[in-house]
This record gives C-alpha cells, structure tokens and sequence, in this order.
C-alpha cells in the first residue's frame, strides 16, 4: 500500500506538458504548476496574439504572467526523490517465470538485471544504481544475474569462494587455506578459470576439427549414396532393356523354330501326298485291268478273247517306288531343343552368378579388414571406438549382401560355372 501511495504521488507531481516529474516547478495565476522550462516554451509560441492560455484549463490571462518558482513543490519533489521516488514499474520490467527477481523490491519484484559476487544479492535497473554512482561499490563484482547465489559461498565459513584447489579440484575460500586444504596446491580461482579456458579452447579447438572432418566424410557419403543410386537406376534400365531384347530374341526364336517344324512338314507331307496319290492311280489302273483279265478267264467267245488277250497280255510299265520310313517322327528335333534349353540355361545359370558376383564387389562404406586371429564381430567392436562410435558389431558392411541368391537356372550343379564372352557393341 506504502508504494501505491508513492504511485499516486508521482501521477500527482507530473508536469502535463512532458509528461516528467515536475523540474524547477511553477505555478500560473489559475492554480496548474508546469516546469518552468514547459511553460516557457508554450507561451513563447503565443507571443504574437498577446494572450496566454493554461494548457489544462485554458483559461486565458494577458498581459504574459511572471512565473516565480514553486518552493513548497520544489521541496516536496526533492524530499520524494531522496525518499527513494521511483517511477511507477512498467510490465517489461517486472519479473515473469523463469527470471531472476530483485533481492531488494517488495511487492511484485522487478527483473534482475545484476547479480553483485559481494553483495550475494540481485538488482533491478533501479536498485543497481548505487553501485554504479557511490565509491562504496566500485570495488563490488557485477556479473549477469543468476539465482543460487548460495553456490558461491563457502558452506563451512560462510565465505565467498575464490580459490580453487587443484589437490581436491573444487573451489574454496581463503579461510579453507589455513584449514583442511592446508599445504594443498592452489590458485586464485580467476587464474583458474583462464588456465581451464585455454585448455578447453583446445579441446573445442579439436573439436571443431574433428566436426570439419566428419561433415567432410557424411558429404562424400552423401555423394556416394547418391552416385550409387544414379547408377543403380542406370544399371536397372540397362538390364531392363537387355532382358527384353533376350526375351524378344528367344521368341524369335521359337517363332522361326515353329515355322522350321510347320515348313518342313508341309514338304514333307507334300511329296508324300504327290506319291499317295500316284500309287492310288497306279491301284485303281491295276485293279481295272484285273477286272479285265477277270472278265476274259470267264468268256466263252474264242473271238472276243482272243481280241482281249492281245491287249492285257503287256504288263504296264511301273516307276521305282520311294521306300517310305515306317516310323516318322519329330523326336529328334525335340531332343535337340532340350539340348539347347540346358545349353541355354547354363550359360543363363553362368551369366547370373557373373553378375552377382560383380554386383557384390559394388561398395560404399569399405571396412577395414579384421585382424586374422579375432572374429569379424570382435573387430568391429574394436573398430568403432577408434572413430568414436557406439554402435553395436553389424553383420555386414559393403558390397556382401545377406540372404540374396539367384534361382538355379540350369539342370547343372551350380558349383559350375561358364565363362559369358560379352557381346561388343
């Protein structure tokens, strides 16, 4: 309530004009006080017209008054400020979560903006004042403002530390140096400090290569698993377009080898057919002239026989028949065809196991080779803190690829394999 009163008062000593704490007050004949500075400068702008005006009550007097200064404001000002008159805190100054509150505002604290290492305490903007104004202060450590306060005293003397000891590699005070530290190698903390600083700098200094370093290999990994999957997408369309064209050969192929079979039987078929009808004519010829000799064994007619004996005595003339296979057949043709599909699956068989093998040289990550006496796994394990990695032993790293075989093409075993000669384009 105190400080809401001082609140009020402050409303109550502003100058209307700037809108500031009354400076060198003065009041006019209506009654209102202004700076005299303010009220000056308000009727210079008037001098023309010869009427002055109040800026609050616009009561207007002429001639221009003389101002004489306000002694009883002008003391009560004075007096509020030396009581420690503040202006009224705005919200940005006042602590939220999380901020570190003013040791010495009651009420709604105001955000620390110092912490002071021999005070123990923080301050807000006003509060930190004095330590910047009075020579009282001028040997006090002011540093960012920060909370547990307590961490920098001694918890057996309730001293501030300022030593750190490097026997037991904590920080101590000066009293602790005549108690259990005694003998102990120490050092100022300050020096400390600088001493740890260029230590770590050189580890940071490491550090920072050692992050230049791995973002240079994560890029060429990077390139790498790119390059990797251009070609693997070049490689795909390649054996897309090769596998059509073998399977667009293949049913070449079997189309020419179905017209060789279709061909070869209609010729064959042909002359057989040219002969069948030969030896029917031949039969149906024979067939009459034995009807015929039939005919004149039974006739009772010398003369009639006679005439037809004459005729059927000559034995037609007969051409050499052609011996005819009694068992035709295609057979063998479908051996040869078997012969060519194993042919053709083992070099289908050879080719796939060339390819695979060639497919598994392709890397990106290649890992040393293990020591000889040890486990792979073992090796990893011995491998990965090198580089500062804790990864557990993989089961496999580069081109071998788990679990992936070809099918079996050929009737083969497939512990043979044949050499593909690769066609020149």
């Amino acid at each position: 309530m105190a400080q809401a009163g001082v609140f009020l008062e402050h409303d109550q000593f502003n100058c209307s004009i700037c809108l500031d704490v009354l400076k060198d007050p003065v009041t006019i004949p209506c009654g209102h006080s202004y700076c005299k500075g303010c009220i000056t400068g308000y009727w210079d702008q008037d001098d023309f017209l010869g009427v002055y005006g109040c800026p609050q009550c616009r009561q207007t007097f002429s001639p221009r008054p003389v101002l004489g200064r306000n002694t009883m404001l002008a003391d009560i000002v004075e007096k509020l400020k030396n009581t420690g008159f503040r202006d009224a805190p705005s919200e940005d100054s006042l602590a939220a979560l999380g901020d570190v509150e003013c040791d010495v505002c009651t009420g709604r604290r105001n955000k620390a903006v110092k912490s002071c290492l021999v005070c123990l305490a923080s301050y807000c903007e006003s509060h930190i004042q004095p330590h910047y104004e009075s020579l009282a202060f001028q040997k006090h450590s002011l540093v960012a403002p920060f909370s547990r306060l307590q961490e920098k005293l001694c918890p057996h003397h309730d001293k501030l530390l300022e030593v750190f000891c490097r026997t037991d590699q904590h920080c101590i005070c000066y009293l602790c140096l005549t108690d259990k530290h005694k003998g102990h190698d120490t050092v100022l903390a300050v020096a400390e400090m600088k001493d740890k600083k260029n230590e770590l700098g050189e580890v940071q200094r490491c550090s920072q290569q050692a992050i230049q370093e791995r973002e240079k290999e994560l890029d060429r990994l990077k390139q790498s698993m790119t390059t990797l999957t251009l070609s693997a997408q070049a490689a795909l369309v390649e054996s897309e377009r090769i596998f059509t064209e073998l399977v667009a050969s293949i049913e070449r192929r079997r189309s020419e080898v179905k017209e060789l079979i279709r061909a070869h039987e209609r010729a064959a078929m042909g002359h057989a057919d040219v002969l069948l009808r030969q030896l029917e004519k031949e039969i149906s010829e024979l067939k009459k002239r034995d009807s015929e000799l039939l005919r004149l064994t039974q006739t009772e007619d010398h003369i009639s026989f006679l005439q037809g004996c004459h005729s059927v005595r000559v034995q037609p003339a007969h051409a050499d028949m052609p011996k005819v296979n009694p068992n035709p057949s295609f057979s063998p043709v479908i051996g040869v065809m078997s012969e060519f599909q194993a042919l053709l699956e083992d070099v289908c068989q050879g080719g796939s196991v060339n390819i695979s093998e060639t497919v598994k040289d392709i890397t990106v990550v290649e890992c040393p080779k293990p020591k000889t006496d040890i486990e792979p796994a073992q090796a990893t394990a011995e491998i990965a803190p090198v580089f500062g990695l804790n990864i557990p032993a993989p089961t496999f790293l580069g081109g071998q690829v788990p679990g992936f075989t070809f099918s079996n093409f050929g009737t083969r075993p497939s512990g043979s394999r044949i050499k593909v000669r690769r066609r020149r384009r």
